[in-house]
């Protein structure tokens, strides 16, 4: 059974959980429990991935780095390649949605539409693609470059990126697949098509090498702050991952970007806004923050100084421990750095006055999620009073450690939302469009029999 064309069924919430290898506090991997290999580990994927199944969660999301950006004296990176990873998740699973970030700054549009079908292809369409494009140095310098692209020229370039994946991933007709025996006729090859694209950044001449996949298109993710971002977001996306600290701020984003892409000839839930969220589960309040005290405390606090001090673009310093951040920082790199988390970092400070000491504290580490420590009704209060009041259609989970942290959800939170209404008990569909009610493109065998 499908939801996506069921436009009587009541909203419901959205949950993915995004694997941080072993947790989203850099301290996670130092818990007795934790495995610090995790971040290489394929079952350390896969156990996580099933518990996110085992709680009906939508997805599971990976992010992505070109380069080694963090500090890998003290913590994990991400390095297992997301797509080939997902691959392999798909196989041990059989509904939750696979996502996984690709970034149109350092690829080719041919071989992302590629790698996505083939994901697509192979899990049966649970495919969602994460679409970045990247702002550090050390990816830019990988890649033969001595500088990072001009943010605007990014978002250019991934605009049309995406407008050539589309046309690839509906290069194929629905029904240009024959295999009659009888006649021998295996392709239809008049319902595959060259795309012939020449623009300003690529000339890709297609069609793509496999049929169109099960959903039609992977799910199109989108993560940007910036104006170019939600520019990008409201064209293409038909979820984005949001970094918000406040309740009024996730508000007037998400209504922000749904009348956008209003405007631009979608509908009016055309794009599920999913914000960013850190959980601290504890059976009491007190011994949710003890957690995360003690979390914080294992990380070195020149670990978390030039953590916080690369997103907000600035030298460690610039930031003493017990006072306030800087006034006036301007955005990173003249604006040419992530404007998503430098904001959400600021958002944080100023709104609660904080110091810097207090805010890593509050941010679990400096990573610039929102994060919320308490119990398993307190964590469900929050999220639905965000998701009733349409601040958020659901949430990217952050969990403290993976992958106890998850299950701690799992068997705390995700009863109580499931008793109040709002989230599913069972799998309704099998697709990542299923989970999200989202309708499957039209592809060129609708358009052809509508002409």
């Amino acid at each position: 059974m499908s939801l996506s064309n069921n436009k009587t069924a009541p909203r419901q919430l959205h949950l993915n959980v995004n694997i941080l290898h072993s947790g989203f506090v850099p301290s996670a991997w130092r818990l007795p429990q934790s495995d610090p290999w995790a971040f290489a580990d394929i079952q350390h994927y896969i156990r996580t991935a099933q518990i996110a199944e085992a709680g009906k969660l939508d997805a599971v999301f990976l992010a992505d780095n070109a380069a080694i950006v963090d500090q890998i004296h003290f913590r994990p990176i991400t390095a297992l390649e997301p797509t080939v990873l997902l691959a392999c998740v798909a196989a041990a699973t059989t509904h939750i949605g696979l996502i996984a970030t690709a970034s149109t700054s350092y690829n080719e549009p041919y071989n992302i539409a590629r790698r996505f079908a083939t994901l697509d292809h192979v899990s049966s369409g649970r495919a969602g693609w994460n679409v970045v494009t990247t702002a550090d140095l050390p990816s830019a310098r990988n890649f033969g470059l001595d500088a990072t692209p001009d943010h605007a020229k990014r978002y250019a370039r991934a605009s049309e990126f995406t407008d050539v994946v589309k046309a690839l991933w509906d290069s194929w007709e629905d029904d240009a697949f024959v295999g009659n025996k009888t006649t021998g006729s295996f392709i239809d090859t008049a319902k595959v098509h060259a795309i012939a694209h020449r623009g300003e950044h690529f000339a890709v001449q297609g069609p793509l090498n496999l049929p169109r996949s099960p959903q039609g298109h992977p799910v199109l993710v989108q993560a940007g702050a910036s104006a170019d971002g939600r520019e990008l977001a409201s064209r293409h996306a038909e979820a984005v991952f949001s970094a918000s600290q406040s309740f009024e701020e996730s508000l007037a984003y998400a209504r922000a970007l749904k009348t956008r892409a209003a405007e631009l000839g979608r509908g009016p839930d055309a794009v599920k806004v999913l914000a960013g969220l850190t959980t601290i589960v504890g059976a009491t309040e007190a011994e949710a923050r003890r957690r995360r005290d003690e979390l914080v405390d294992l990380i070195p606090w020149d670990y978390s100084l030039t953590r916080i001090a690369g997103t907000l673009g600035i030298t460690p310093d610039r930031l003493k421990l017990d006072e306030r951040l800087p006034d006036n920082l301007p955005l990173p790199a003249n604006g040419n750095g992530n404007h998503t988390f430098f904001n959400a970092v600021v958002a944080a400070g100023r709104t609660h006055g904080y110091t810097v000491r207090q805010l890593i504290r509050e941010l679990a580490g400096g990573g610039g999620h929102r994060v919320i420590v308490g119990t398993p009704e307190q964590i469900a209060d929050d999220i639905e009073r965000w998701f009733r009041a349409g601040a958020a259609d659901g949430f990217n989970l952050m969990p403290d450690a993976l992958p106890h942290g998850l299950q701690d959800f799992v068997d705390g939170v995700v009863p109580i939302l499931q008793k109040r209404g709002i989230f599913r008990t069972e799998y309704e569909g099998r697709t990542l469009r299923d989970h999200l009610g989202l309708t499957r493109p039209a592809g060129r065998t609708a358009q052809r029999l509508a002409a």
